[in-house]
Formats: C-alpha cells, sequence, structure tokens
C-alpha cells in the first residue's frame, strides 16, 4: 500500500504559515533588541532603532511615508480603529459599507450606530462587485465615512477602489479601505491611491499573528482607539512588539520582492488557474464571485471559491466538506476564518452572510468551500487535490443508491 500523501495547507486567506525569514527576522530582534522602546537608556535605543527600521521597511514596502504607518495588533484592531477613531473626530453622520465586509468592520458599524450613527449599506451583484451608481448616490449628507473591503476573503472580489476613492474624494467622504487580504498579492502605492486610511495584517503574508497597520494619510483627524502611553505618535497606546513589527516587515519585503520578479504580478495566479480548471470539470462544483478567466483583476489571484452539490444536485454542507478534506490531508474553509469557527455558530448549515448578500439561497449559501494558496506551495502539491476533493464528497454522500 502506497504511504498517505502529505497533508495540504490551503487556507493561505485564513492564515500563512511564517516564512523562516520572518522567524530569522524576529528570533534576531528577541535577541538584541528586546527592550522598552520607550525607554530612554541603550537598550530601550536599540529597540527603538529596531522598531524605526521595521516601520521604514514596511512603508517602503507599502508606498507610505513612514508617519502614515501605525503598528496595531492585526487587521481587526487597526479597522476598528480607522472607523471608531475617525467617527470621533466627526460630528455625528452616516456611515457607508458593502453588503460584502468582513465581520470586524460590521461589528465597528454596529458599535457606532450605538454611539448615533446612521449606517448604510451598499448591496453587491451576483459575483459580489459593489453597485457603484448606488454608492455613489449614499455619498449625499449626512454621510461622513466610508468603509470598503477592497478583496473579499470569502468569494476573493476585488472591488473597484480606484473608482470608489474618487467618488468619496468628490463627495468629501472619507474612505477606509481593508486591504489585508490584498496586501502582499498586488503591489500597493498608499501614496498614490485615493483612500483616507487603510488596514492590513501580517499574518496573511507569511508574518507573525498579533500585528498589523493602520495607514493613515497626513491631515485625517482620528482618536486613537487605545489612548495612554502616546506610542505610535500619540495614536496607538501601549508598548510597541517590536519583534512582531520586525517579523511583519520582513514578511512584506518577501511579498513585495515576489511581485517584482514577476513584473508585479503574484506568482500564485497560474497555480491557481490550473487548479481552478481541474476543479471545475467536477459537475458538484461552481465558482462563486468574479470569473478569473474573464476578469482576472477582479478576483484575489491566490483564491478558489466553490459552491458544492452532491450527485444529485443538492447543495453539500460546506463546513462537513471541509472537515471531510481534512480527513483526506487538506486544509481548506468554509468562509472567512473569522466568522466560520467554533465559536461563530454550530449549525452545519448556516448560510454565509456574504453569499446571501450576493443573491444565493440559503441552502446555495452554506455550501461554499474556499481553497487558498501560498508561496511554500510548488505545482506538483496541488495535482493530488481534485482527487482528495472528489473523496471527500463521495465521504459525505455514501454509495451510489442501487
Amino acid at each position: 500500500m502506497a504511504p498517505p500523501l502529505p497533508p495540504l495547507y490551503l487556507d493561505a486567506c485564513a492564515t500563512a504559515p511564517p516564512a523562516e525569514e520572518v522567524l530569522n527576522a524576529m528570533a534576531s530582534v528577541h535577541r538584541r533588541a528586546w527592550a522598552n522602546p520607550s525607554s530612554l537608556h541603550g537598550f530601550g535605543l536599540q529597540a527603538a532603532e529596531a522598531l524605526e527600521r521595521a516601520r521604514l521597511q514596511a512603508a517602503g514596502c507599502l508606498g507610505c511615508d513612514p508617519d502614515c504607518l501605525v503598528f496595531t495588533s492585526g487587521g481587526t484592531e487597526a479597522i476598528h480603529t480607522a472607523l471608531l477613531g475617525m467617527a470621533a473626530a466627526h460630528p455625528t453622520g452616516r456611515l457607508v459599507i458593502t453588503a460584502v465586509e468582513h465581520p470586524a468592520t460590521v461589528a465597528a458599524a454596529a458599535a457606532l450606530r450605538q454611539r448615533g450613527w446612521q449606517v448604510a449599506v451598499v448591496p453587491v451583484d451576483r459575483a459580489g462587485l459593489v453597485d457603484l451608481d448606488r454608492f455613489e448616490a449614499l455619498l449625499a449628507p449626512p454621510t461622513r465615512l466610508a468603509s470598503v473591503i477592497w478583496g473579499q476573503s470569502e468569494v476573493g472580489t476585488v472591488q473597484p477602489v480606484q473608482s470608489i476613492g474618487e467618488l468619496c474624494r468628490r463627495a468629501g467622504v472619507r474612505l477606509h479601505v481593508d486591504a489585508v487580504q490584498v496586501v502582499g498579492h498586488q503591489p500597493l502605492a498608499f501614496n498614490r491611491l485615493p483612500v483616507d486610511l487603510l488596514s492590513c495584517a501580517a499574518h496573511k503574508l507569511q508574518g507573525p499573528r498579533g500585528v498589523g497597520a493602520l495607514l493613515v494619510r497626513p491631515g485625517v483627524p482620528f482618536e486613537p482607539l487605545l489612548p495612554g502611553g502616546g506610542q505610535e505618535s500619540g495614536r496607538r497606546g501601549g508598548t510597541e512588539p517590536v519583534a512582531l513589527a520586525a517579523g511583519f516587515a520582513a514578511g512584506l519585503q518577501l511579498a513585495t520582492e515576489r511581485l517584482q520578479r514577476q513584473g508585479g504580478e503574484d506568482p500564485l495566479r497560474p497555480l491557481r488557474d490550473a487548479l481552478l480548471h481541474q476543479l471545475l470539470q467536477h459537475p458538484g462544483l461552481r465558482l462563486s464571485g468574479v470569473d478569473p478567466f474573464g476578469d482576472p483583476a477582479q478576483r484575489l489571484p491566490h483564491h478558489i471559491s466553490l459552491l458544492v452539490n452532491d450527485r444529485r444536485g443538492r447543495p453539500v454542507s460546506g463546513r462537513r466538506l471541509v472537515q471531510a478534506l481534512w480527513r483526506h490531508g487538506v486544509a481548506a474553509s468554509s468562509g472567512s476564518a473569522c466568522s466560520s469557527g467554533a465559536g461563530a455558530s454550530a449549525v452545519a448549515g448556516m448560510p454565509s452572510p456574504v453569499l446571501s448578500a450576493m443573491g444565493y439561497p440559503p441552502a446555495e449559501a452554506a455550501s461554499g468551500v474556499r481553497l487558498s494558496l501560498g508561496p511554500w506551495l510548488e505545482p506538483a502539491d496541488l495535482d493530488a487535490v481534485p482527487q482528495r476533493l472528489t473523496r471527500a464528497l463521495e465521504a459525505l454522500e455514501g454509495p451510489p443508491a442501487g
């Protein structure tokens, strides 16, 4: 009997395994720059220098001035800081978000609603793309703020941020962009984007968990979510995690160099396209989100999302299929890791809010599965995925009726 194939990690959109270069950068800082960067003695100055080196490196990769970059504990904190911090610096008004936002943005919007803000939700089409006409109409007063997810983690759809930003500029509305899934997969120049604030996280691009960043355009007023201590130029209190910042910068540098070597294209795109082509040969699998073979720029280049039916054409629970896939050595996801974990719902058939917003009925909206690739994969690693997925489906369905 042939030995079992090694397990495959295809859940990069949830988190990516840290790169060796990231671990080395963090270990070096832990050894030589472990002190509090706010301390005035030599140990503290060494830590402060390491922190600012990380800030310079990260800012260079993100195309922004170092003073624009505020280190946070991750994407969720960056999103909350952006929305709650901007709202605190403005009179009460209206916030506009899309129907396919990350749970962190939905939670921040709910907090603003409790503080007297109105929240308007822009619909999306069947591919998850925002309705720009409806978006523009909602930018009229009393709208003061807007927040848009750039790359949707569950279905991979990439919103037209340039067009959205230009609409916001004309309307005088501040725009925050959740770029957590985009950073590392396409070149980014914050200074040239019509965006006021931008959130990202390290662990999506082989950096460490527990660190992210909020980019803030100069002159944009906002109050710190975590006051006290004066760290991060008074924009985020708390002793900075210097080693995590160094790991974040190292992960960004690796991603930037990969893109530069390919002329700005993510080298994962051809791997994703080849795997997707094979998977769509299965009669029970359909693509959700934008078709990458039609318009590659409107889908994350490392992302596959599928709706799954059994041999009778009935939707299969995405959560149950993800569990079955792991029994066949594939780590995948049934949606956003921040909304599909054990604490989110114990109901295997719970429909995805994102797929529901895209117009899918409840059973189909519960049948989503996501495969997301990372740079640790080689083409040969993916050869067995279609067969493993077929076997996982067969295990759920049981033997054909005689």
